[in-house]
C-alpha cells in the first residue's frame, strides 16, 4: 500500500503544503527571484505552494497596545492566519536591513503571531505553549554584509530573532537558513548559481 502524502485538497495535489511569505514591500528584487526559483522547484516535486506578498496586503503593522488590549485583525491578516494554519512548511524570503528584519515583516509577525493562535502565554518555553508545533520553515535571506562578518562582528541578531525567539517560540522548526550575500556586489554568474541552489532546495522539501 502506498502511503499518501498530506496535501491540502484533491484539486491541489498530495504534496507538502508550503506557504511562502515575501517579507518586503518591494515588488522586484533578488529575493523575489530566489523565492520564485524555490517555488518552481517545490512545485516540480509535486508540492503545493501558496504565496503571501506582504507589500500587497492592507494592514496596520503597528501593534499599538502590545498584547494588553485587543486589536482587531484586518481581513488580509485573518486570511494570513488561515494560510499559516493550513501550511506544513513556511518559507520566509526577506532582506536584512540595518541588521534586522524589514519593518513590514516585523509588523506582520507582531500582528499575526498572537496569543491563542501561535502560542498560549508569554515567557513559557514548554512544548504545550507552542501552538504551531509540527511545522517547519526555510529562511531565504539576502544582505550586503558577508555572512561571516554578520555573525562574528554583529552576532547575527536577525537570524536569532527569527529562528529562536519568533518561530522557535511558536513551535516552528527552521530547517534551512540560506544567506545570499553580498547581494549588491554579486555577479550575474553568482546570482544564477544562487537561483539553481534555491530551486534545488525547493525540490528536496519532504525528502
Amino acid at each position: 500500500m502506498v502511503e499518501r502524502k498530506s496535501g491540502a485538497t484533491a484539486l491541489e495535489g498530495d504534496g507538502k503544503r508550503i506557504l511562502m511569505i515575501f517579507g518586503t514591500p518591494k515588488t522586484i528584487s533578488l529575493g523575489h527571484a530566489l523565492g520564485e526559483a524555490y517555488a518552481q522547484g517545490a512545485r516540480s516535486g509535486g508540492h503545493v505552494v501558496r504565496v503571501i506578498r506582504l507589500g500587497e496586503l492592507k494592514f496596520d503593522p503597528v501593534l499599538h497596545s502590545g498584547y494588553e488590549q485587543s486589536q482587531p485583525l484586518e481581513p488580509d491578516l485573518l486570511e494570513a492566519q488561515r494560510q499559516i494554519h493550513w501550511a506544513e512548511h513556511l518559507v520566509f524570503v526577506y532582506p536584512i536591513w540595518w541588521g534586522g528584519l524589514p519593518a513590514l515583516l516585523k509588523g506582520f509577525l507582531d500582528r499575526v503571531l498572537l496569543p491563542g493562535f501561535a502560542f498560549k502565554a508569554h515567557g513559557r518555553e514548554d512544548q504545550a505553549n507552542k501552538l504551531l508545533l509540527g511545522r517547519s520553515a526555510d529562511l531565504l535571506v539576502t544582505m550586503d554584509t558577508s555572512p561571516h562578518y554578520f555573525r562574528w562582528k554583529y552576532g547575527a541578531p536577525a537570524h536569532k530573532q527569527m529562528i529562536r525567539t519568533t518561530l522557535g517560540f511558536c513551535g516552528v522548526k527552521t530547517l534551512h537558513l540560506k544567506e545570499f550575500a553580498p547581494a549588491q556586489s554579486s555577479t550575474e554568474e553568482q546570482r544564477q548559481q544562487w537561483l539553481h541552489q534555491t530551486e534545488a532546495l525547493g525540490r528536496q522539501i519532504g525528502t
